[in-house]
């Protein structure tokens, strides 16, 4: 019976186990780029999560053609539109914490949060 609803519910599996693997790598990598990364790998789960979600098997795209108006045809476009608002909102939290971290590698010299964090304090006193 668990078998079954395995394979029947697939992509949400697939979209878990990223969602995991997205947050072990934030939590314990101490690397900016590698939790970048794995907050990236977390955004997709959830994008991927969305779009399994808004599909509809046998339903196609919200757009009417031959004058179908019957809502029972189309798939909902909400939960597209909110992949794509997230993908956008996605890319530019992405380019400020890459720049963000150039700026402490400049300072810095180094990736490592520890590092950073003990060269912070050593300058604060």
């Amino acid at each position: 019976m668990i078998g079954s609803n395995l394979v029947f519910n697939i992509e949400e599996v697939v979209a878990i186990i990223l969602f995991g693997i997205g947050f072990t790598t934030l939590l314990l990598h101490r690397n900016l780029i590698k939790k970048i990364i794995g907050l990236n790998i977390m955004d997709t789960a959830v994008y991927f999560f969305l779009a399994s979600m808004g599909y509809v098997d046998g339903r196609v795209a919200p757009i009417v053609t031959n004058g179908v108006l019957d809502a029972q045809v189309y798939i909902n476009p909400i939960p597209s539109g909110l992949v794509l608002t997230g993908i956008v909102v996605s890319v530019s939290v992405t380019a400020m914490m890459l720049s963000l971290t150039i700026r402490l590698y400049k300072r810095y010299h180094t990736l490592n949060l520890d590092e950073i964090y003990m060269y912070a304090v050593k300058q604060d006193r």
